[in-house]
């Protein structure tokens, strides 16, 4: 197209030509395929796919005569498609080449964006349009070609718009389940979880990868919200009465504790060692089972009923070992006393033997209690005496025991029956009864002899 004054214009509705005059120095080129950048994958698409420039041989398609006159040559043949007057032919050739590249480059553009995603519907308008404009372009290059890449572009976007909804309801769908599984995930916490700073974190988590998501159903999001909201503010809840019923056990907790301080050091004063022992131990346990109260009143109240419990045990320690040094004098008291009386000898006379052991056993009674480690020893030592004294007593009874010597003499007057009746048989000629008589009166009398010599062996 030329306006009034017979200079080439572009036609309108085209995106800016470069100048209708050619820098100094240009030279025409064999035509080169223009070169696209391939479209990157999902994980790279670029908002805006970088196309590089073509640039074509535009004598190949067209010419410019001496008068200025366009031409351009299509499959229905050659025909005017502008008018140079700005330079000489070959400089009017360059121009209307360079537009046929700008074309070239829009094409190229248009398809960059089809194969990177773009949307489809958009790109097949802008394709059609430029192919309407194609037959009264001011351009000079392979037409037919950019024709039939723009009826490719229009035919692929269709195809591509299909692929972009299936794509577009499949990340919608895998959208949707991400964000069903972390409402479910939260529902869950809300539930069950008492690992209150570990789930409030993740819950926190959750929420920012919520909003990460995107292309979710307006009304199914919402729903699926309204569920991550409400196990939210369950979990709130949930926590909130947790550690409300904690407070309420520990400020429980710190009244039970002042009153078990309070009972420790009324104690702490007693010199009742075994006893307020045993009811320090009783109050230790109740400590234990009252649970903790707050951090700081906790601890102060710890060091105040350590504090009195430490009291009454250091005074329980001392007289503890005030006690110990008595008791090892007390031993070494009854090792001389056991020393002391170490002669007693019931042999030589009963009596002084009993009556010595009677001082003994006084002395040792007065002198008291000794460590518990050495009873055993020195109790043993007392018994042996006493077992000494009391063995020869009772050996001196048994010598005079009225039932024994009884029981001496009956066996002496059966031997005597016996001879008599041995004596009676053999007068009377009766030898047989005369040797059983004699037998038994022998049986008798080593009996006799037998209980007698007992006796006298006591």
């Amino acid at each position: 197209m030329t306006d009034s004054n017979g200079t080439a214009k572009a036609s309108p509705g085209k995106m800016p030509r470069s100048s209708g005059v050619p820098k100094p120095g240009s030279s025409t080129q064999p035509p080169k395929p223009h070169a696209v950048k391939p479209a990157p994958g999902p994980a790279q698409q670029h908002p805006h796919p970088v196309v590089v420039p073509t640039v074509s041989d535009p004598s190949v398609w067209g010419r410019v005569d001496e008068d200025g006159t366009a031409w351009v040559k299509t499959a229905e043949g050659e025909h005017q498609v502008g008018s140079w007057q700005a330079g000489d032919a070959a400089e009017g050739l360059a121009h209307f080449g360079r537009r046929f590249d700008d074309l070239a480059t829009e094409v190229a553009l248009l398809e960059a964006r089809l194969a990177a995603g773009a949307d489809a519907r958009k790109t097949k308008a802008a394709a059609m349009a430029l192919a309407e404009s194609l037959p009264t372009a001011a351009v000079i290059g392979d037409i037919d070609g950019l024709a039939r890449r723009l009826q490719a572009i229009a035919e692929h976007s269709e195809e591509a718009a299909a692929h972009a909804k299936e794509e577009k309801e499949r990340a919608r769908h895998e959208h949707t389940e991400r964000k069903e599984a972390l409402a479910a995930e939260a529902e869950k916490i809300a539930a069950e979880s008492t690992q209150w700073k570990a789930a409030g974190d993740r819950l926190r988590e959750i929420l920012e990868e919520w909003k990460s998501i995107r292309g979710v159903d307006r009304k199914v999001d919402d729903a699926l919200w309204k569920r991550y909201s409400k196990a939210r503010e369950a979990f709130n809840r949930r926590r909130g009465a947790h550690f409300a019923e904690l407070d309420r056990e520990r400020a429980a907790a710190k009244v039970r504790k002042e009153e078990l301080c309070v009972r420790a050091e009324e104690l702490s004063g007693s010199t009742d060692w075994v006893t307020t022992a045993g009811v320090f131990r009783d109050l230790l346990a109740e400590w234990k089972a009252a649970g903790r109260a707050p951090r700081e009143a906790d601890e102060a109240l710890w060091r105040r009923f350590k504090s009195a419990q430490d009291v009454f045990f250091a005074a329980r320690n001392a007289a503890v070992s005030e006690r110990d040094a008595e008791f090892e004098q007390n031993a070494s008291a009854k090792e001389e006393l056991l020393s002391a009386y170490a002669n007693i000898d019931p042999s030589a006379g009963l009596d002084a033997a009993r009556s010595a052991l009677r001082e003994l056993q006084d002395k040792w009674d007065a002198i008291g209690k000794v460590p518990r480690e050495r009873m055993q020893e020195l109790e043993g030592k007392l018994r042996a005496i006493e077992k000494r004294v009391r063995d020869a007593a009772d050996a001196q009874w048994r010598r005079t025991d009225p039932e024994a010597m009884a029981r001496a003499a009956q066996f002496r007057e059966r031997v005597a029956q016996f001879e008599e009746q041995a004596a009676k048989a053999q007068a009377a000629g009766n030898v047989r009864d005369a040797e059983k008589a004699l037998e038994q009166a022998k049986q008798w009398r080593e009996w006799a002899e037998a209980a007698e010599g007992a006796v006298s062996n006591l």
